[in-house]
């Protein structure tokens, strides 16, 4: 194993967290995949690479601006295992309603008047990855109900 491989491994994970099949991709350009495959494993085994660290640091990050299905979809397009994608989104603290709310009070000044709006504001809130059943509580109920 190359310490040029070492140093760029630890380059990456200097600047952020990332799942091991970020790095298996980022540092197969350098190396075998022997190498990196025990380079990898070396840092997991010295709680320098963690998925699900990967996970919970991603979804915190991102919660207050998406819904969990996007959340959910970047995890697994970042191969994070889907048990430590969803352990990570478990661990939201706000009800995906209110992070909807939330998000949508942030774009838009006013509840939709037409139907025409209505479908504008659930294709914006769809797109940042909440549930049907959050967009329609968000764009039907009045603010103060959570239910």
């Amino acid at each position: 194993m190359s310490a040029s491989l070492r140093e760029k491994a630890l380059r990456l994970l200097a600047r952020r967290d990332h799942s091991r099949a970020e790095l298996v991709r980022k540092l197969s350009e350098d190396g075998n995949q022997d190498d990196v495959a025990a380079l990898l494993t070396r840092f997991e085994e010295c709680g320098l690479v963690s998925d699900a660290r990967f996970a919970e640091q991603f979804v915190s990050s991102r919660a207050t601006r998406f819904g969990a299905r996007r959340l959910q979809h970047e995890l697994k397009l970042r191969g994070v295992p889907e048990d430590d994608a969803g352990a990570a989104l478990a661990a939201l603290e706000q009800d995906e309603t209110v992070r909807a709310r939330a998000v949508w009070a942030r774009r838009f000044d006013a509840a939709p008047q037409d139907a025409k709006a209505w479908a504008r504001q659930a294709r914006f809130l769809q797109s940042r990855g909440f549930s049907a059943d959050s967009i329609r509580k968000v764009l039907r109920e009045q603010p103060d109900d959570d239910d």
